[in-house]
């Protein structure tokens, strides 16, 4: 019979919800969309676990990802009645089951945690003649820890990496050698990283049995948040606490996972029915968070996802009343985006909305700077949640001093080139970095040199003295006292937040998805999944937006998100694809292309570039896809541009598959525009057509 306080606990919850607090006691899954009050239904199931007496509460562990997270649970808890449970990280309940039971299973005092890995990490890449600079050592610490994260160990890494397409930030050889060092400073020292505080729970569960009957004993009842976030490491601890039990409730959405370069995987979320046969599944739909117009549309933009196993695929139902519409908004250059999206503002704070429940979400870091700019012009304050503003960063602030010393001696030429040159001594390459903190590094200094450009197509005669001037008054106004505001977030940053008006911003093909992610439909995907977490952390205003170029009076070559297509109304004036020299327009998504092979029609970004499916035979010319390499890279140096800007790999091979012999062949291969044809045409048929002399 339920009592009063359980009754208590069910009112106000849907019936989804409801569901899943009275699913019995043993193994529970819940599928939970963006904004159904996911956190809200896992606290009233602790505490309905409690009030019938199902576990005590002292003996509950939930865990999730983040602090706050794990804060905002707790208290919840609280004012439900139920302080004794316990709501941790993962990492924070293994170092709390770790320092008490470390003198049973060690013998001395506990080893103490690093505080920050980077000066044994340098130590170690020293030792083995790795590169040292900062932002390498930043990369070579993420890249132990997903390792780590992986269950991958040093000797297994360069097989890993291999099977799994992943790009190391130096030869896998070497970071073998760095991962290896690094571990055998750390214990020599006695320390310990938060990996170690997993992996060592994870052992002393597994190898003493007494400890791991003691801890069992403690905790019975077992609550996962976040589910599809979670490592192999943290799913060997979740193991390791269990035993043989069954009494755990997971929660998760597959189509939020966009962790997966740290290690996350949905697979322990998508194979929890067949790791227990007889769980109980409840699938919350109900979007409480934001209106039937924004729902809609994040529906629209998961629904084309080509990676979701039947039974995860969760499709949102608005509960609020209506709101307005999306707006999609294309301009011609990134300020006038800029401009536009501060005008928004400016008349959304006028009418009454808190600047504090404004967000201007972007795909990386480096774009931030032109909308710090922007706000600035327009008097709006603002916060760069998880990132420092663009002029405070340590590159920009070293590009700065090197364009500063280059100035004096008042060289002669194109300012923009001699931007360019002046950077490469700080770091700014022709190839960017395969990613993580060097490719941030390298996206920053590009933005600079990106806004010298936009300089000397509007300011005649500007010249480097001018640059930094420029460079300096942005700076200094970029730098108000900190206040509330409005915030500026990269998409990864804003993942369990929410806010009354969402501007997406910069949704270019390039930047997303990202440039390295083509080519992979994994990542790809990964990417697509990216925005429709931006699009979901809108409660009722979302506006999406991109620009067709750079810089005022740049060509406009770009092209708009390609995971737009299909969103964006028939009748809308931005929908339409530039397909020719003329930019003659047309509407509505590019026709469904069939396989040059076997005939079916053509799945994903891979298979439309190359003109057929990926899994029929490959009819790729050696010769002059390396003729094709070579002349890449002449003509990268020749222009000072990254080799992608000229064409991408999978283009590349596209063209050393279909060997197009005129124009209209070429530009029928999926990223080959008119802007290309004009600047690269002529070379590439050449190689095609007569090999390599004639496009000597």
């Amino acid at each position: 019979m339920v009592g009063e306080a359980e009754k208590n606990l069910l009112e106000g919850l849907d019936p989804d919800q409801r569901a899943a607090v009275q699913a019995p006691r043993g193994p529970v899954c819940v599928l939970a969309g963006a904004g159904t009050g996911k956190t809200r239904t896992i606290t009233h199931r602790i505490a309905y676990l409690v009030h019938t007496g199902h576990v005590a509460a002292g003996q509950v562990l939930a865990v999730t990802f983040t602090n706050r997270a794990a804060g905002e649970m707790r208290t919840r808890l609280r004012a439900l009645g139920i302080p004794a449970a316990q709501a941790r990280t993962f990492h924070s309940a293994a170092l709390r089951q770790l320092r008490y039971f470390w003198p049973r299973v060690v013998g001395d005092a506990p080893w103490d945690l690093i505080e920050g890995k980077l000066r044994l990490v340098g130590q170690a890449a020293h030792k083995v003649g790795a590169p040292t600079e900062v932002e390498v050592l930043r990369d070579l610490a993420s890249e132990i820890e997903w390792a780590k994260a992986s269950l991958i160990s040093p000797d297994d890494y360069p097989e890993s990496v291999r099977r799994r397409h992943r790009t190391p930030p130096v030869p896998a050889e070497q970071v073998v050698k760095v991962y290896q060092g690094y571990e055998r400073l750390k214990n020599q020292a006695k320390l310990l990283d938060f990996d170690d505080l997993l992996l060592h729970t994870a052992a002393v569960l597994e190898d003493h049995a007494q400890v791991a009957e003691e801890f069992r004993e403690r905790y019975r009842c077992f609550v996962v948040d976040e589910y599809q976030d979670v490592t192999p490491l943290q799913q060997r601890v979740l193991n390791g606490w269990l035993g043989q039990r069954d009494d755990l409730t997971v929660v998760g959405d597959a189509n939020q996972t966009i962790y997966s370069f740290a290690g996350a995987s949905p697979r322990p979320l998508l194979e929890f029915t067949r790791r227990f046969p007889d769980a109980s599944v409840v699938r919350l739909e109900r979007d409480y968070r934001s209106t039937p117009q924004v729902v809609t549309l994040a529906n629209q933009v998961i629904a084309a996802a080509r990676d979701r196993p039947a039974g995860s695929r969760l499709k949102l139902i608005g509960q609020r009343a209506a709101g307005p519409v999306p707006q999609f908004n294309e301009y011609d250059d990134e300020p006038a985006e800029a401009n536009a999206v501060a005008k928004r503002i400016k008349d959304l704070v006028d009418a009454g909305t808190p600047l504090s429940e404004i967000a201007v979400l972007y795909r990386v870091n480096a774009q931030s700077e032109v909308f710090e700019q922007a706000l600035t012009e327009a008097g709006i304050p603002y916060l760069v949640r998880g990132g420092e503003r663009f002029f405070e960063r340590q590159e920009v602030r070293q590009a700065m001093s090197a364009l500063r010393m280059a100035s004096a001696d008042a060289p002669g030429g194109e300012l923009p080139e001699l931007v360019r040159r002046s950077l490469e001594r700080v770091g700014l390459t022709a190839e960017p970095p395969s990613g993580g903190s060097a490719r941030e590094r390298w996206e920053s200094l590009l933005a600079i040199v990106e806004l010298a450009e936009e300089l000397t197509a509007t300011l005649e005669g500007a010249d480097l003295p001018r640059f930094v001037a420029e460079l300096e008054t942005r700076a200094a106004a970029q730098h108000p006292p900190t206040v509330e505001g409005v915030t500026l977030a990269s998409l990864h940053a804003s993942k369990g937040l929410e806010w009354d008006v969402v501007f997406l911003i910069g949704l270019v093909d390039g930047t997303l998805p990202i440039q390295f992610a083509d080519g992979d439909e994994a990542a790809v995907e990964e990417e697509r999944r990216l925005l429709y977490v931006g699009v979901t952390r809108a409660r009722e205003h979302l506006w999406l937006s991109w620009s067709l170029s750079r810089s005022p009076g740049g060509r406009r070559h770009r092209r708009r998100c390609r995971f737009l297509y299909g969103l964006i109304p028939d009748d809308h004036p931005t929908a339409r694809v530039v397909r020719n020299n003329q930019h003659n327009h047309s509407k509505g998504p590019a026709p469904k292309l069939s396989c040059r092979i076997c005939g079916r029609s053509l799945v994903g970004t891979v298979a439309t570039k190359l003109g057929r499916c990926t899994d029929c035979p490959s009819d790729v010319d050696e010769e002059l896809l390396s003729r094709l390499r070579d002349w890449r890279m002449t003509r990268a140096k020749e222009l000072k541009v990254p080799a992608f800007v000229v064409f991408t790999d999978a283009t590349l091979m596209a063209i050393a598959e279909q060997r197009p012999r005129d124009p209209a062949g070429l530009v029928s291969i999926s990223g080959i525009g008119a802007a290309k044809l004009d600047r690269f045409g002529g070379d590439v048929l050449a190689l095609v057509n007569d090999g390599p002399a004639a496009a000597g």
